[in-house]
């Protein structure tokens, strides 16, 4: 929450819950480019980011490091059936119950269930993505459970009623004057600009309700087959209240953040902390890998964990798009985007903004709902250069784009809204300009046409010229040109 971190108000029309019609992408981002207040507070804010995470890594082999970074999560994708297993077997062993839900629906009725039995009517969440992906706020409130947010971001979007704009660091679109007003009208602190009173009142606040939860509940940045350990990366002290104070602690996680051994996570870690947010380390690494024994005075009754689908079953069985569940989740790809830097976290209206979401979200949600998603990018190749664990975002985000219009001979379309953005008059044209480029004598002749009567020529040539010059048809004919010089 410092200044340097700092971000104004969302795009309007951002509430939580799936209320942001994704395909209105292009108005939200025009409203946010025409905004310099974000503008100019997002540009500060991702080049402290930057600055960081350059100094971080200032005397390592970077590269070697996102070699190993690579190789750890490709060889953990590469048997990821099989390490599933090891890791229910051991989890098991280990105490911890496990459960497969197939998507984000019957994760959260998993969740409800556990709660249920329990006779849990307060839940107390730390920083989790799968847990926003799932809705499962809402989808429990609105079955009479309380679930209240511990993250220091993640309190201040719900007291907004509003999504996170960052997978890192969800507030990052509020400056301190306006998280101190929003504490004002929500929870009666005093109006201050002074970041430490604000940070002791939340968690004064949260304090009570961490020891009056019923069920905490918790993402895992790492689960590691080879021993049945969870473990969780964090800074506030938040996520270790979160899975010991209250009598039963729920994990949620997508099924790819499966790692082989223990030791794979130290050059995860590594490149996690230093990416994300500029650390050699963050303050607190949680590894969990049981409930309570009898001997011990703290820790829960029980330990769940849910795995999570939700589409990632689709994405492996393709041998391109499979590149996508690498991701560690460190924001990296974000923080050096062009677009997500001038445009923000909310305008994509999508649990995952920036290039990740760009690639991830098409899974998700479809491409009839997220087609201008992929388009959303410049191609300059910053998410590429600066993912710890070598994602071609760049090459995925092309992929998507001819999945968009029904895929390529190489590649036939498998994404969920494939050919959403292959109009009949789209195709009809490429058809006709495909038939004419196969046929000298009418490529002749259509050009030839075309260039007698270019001065018909409209100034307007769709979605192309909104932001460029239209080309101008010449008079004459290349071989026309040609011929009058004698060649």
């Amino acid at each position: 929450m410092s200044s340097s971190e700092t971000v104004s108000q969302p795009a309007a029309g951002v509430h939580a819950g799936h209320q942001v019609d994704v395909r209105d992408f292009h108005n939200r981002a025009r409203a946010a480019i025409h905004n310099p207040k974000i503008r100019q507070n997002f540009r500060k804010a991702m080049d402290g980011l930057m600055a960081k995470r350059t100094a971080a890594f200032e005397g390592w082999d970077l590269e070697a490091l996102r070699d190993l970074g690579a190789n750890i999560r490709l060889r953990a994708l590469a048997n990821l059936p099989d390490l599933l297993e090891q890791l229910e077997q051991k989890l098991t062993a280990n105490g911890i119950r496990v459960h497969w839900a197939v998507d984000g629906d019957e994760a959260c009725q998993i969740v409800r269930d556990i709660c249920v039995a329990r006779g849990a009517k307060r839940v107390i969440k730390g920083k989790s993505m799968v847990s926003e992906e799932m809705e499962l706020n809402h989808y429990l409130e609105a079955r009479g459970i309380e679930a209240l947010e511990s993250d220091l971001g993640e309190y201040i979007v719900q007291l907004a009623d509003e999504t996170p704009s960052h997978i890192i660091m969800p507030a990052i679109h509020k400056n301190t004057a306006e998280i101190s007003e929003l504490m004002h009208e929500k929870t009666g602190t005093d109006l201050s600009n002074d970041v430490e009173y604000l940070t002791a009142s939340a968690r004064q606040q949260l304090r009570e309700k961490f020891m009056n939860a019923d069920v905490g509940v918790s993402g895992v940045n790492f689960a590691v087959a080879e021993t049945g350990t969870l473990c969780l990366v964090e800074n506030e002290g938040n996520g270790r209240m979160t899975t010991t104070v209250p009598p039963c602690h729920i994990a949620v996680t997508g099924i790819e953040k499966v790692v082989p051994r223990l030791e794979d996570v130290t050059a995860l870690l590594a490149l996690l902390t230093r990416s994300a947010t500029g650390q050699h380390i963050t303050t607190y690494f949680n590894m969990i890998s049981g409930p309570r024994k009898e001997d011990e005075l703290d820790g829960p009754e029980e330990v769940h964990l849910v795995l999570v689908d939700n589409g990632r079953s689709s994405i492996y069985q393709d041998d391109q798009l499979l590149d996508t569940l690498r991701c560690i989740r460190c924001g990296a790809c974000m923080n050096h985007c062009p677009v997500y830097t001038r445009v923000g976290g909310h305008t994509y209206g999508t649990t995952y903004p920036g290039p990740i979401g760009k690639i991830l979200m098409p899974h998700l949600i479809g491409l009839d709902e997220g087609r201008h998603l992929p388009t959303a990018s410049s191609l300059c190749g910053a998410c590429g250069e600066v993912c710890p664990v070598r994602i071609p975002i760049p090459d995925l985000l092309v992929r998507l784009r001819q999945e968009s219009v029904d895929g390529d001979k190489l590649h036939p379309a498998r994404v969920p809204g494939h050919g959403a953005k292959r109009g009949r008059a789209e195709a009809m044209i490429w058809k006709g300009w495909s038939w004419m480029h196969s046929r000298p004598g009418a490529y002749r002749f259509g050009t030839g046409l075309a260039a007698r009567f270019h001065k018909l020529q409209p100034g307007q040539l769709g979605a192309w010229t909104r932001f460029r010059t239209a080309p101008k048809l010449a008079p004459k004919t290349l071989h026309e040109q040609l011929k009058e010089r004698n060649r």
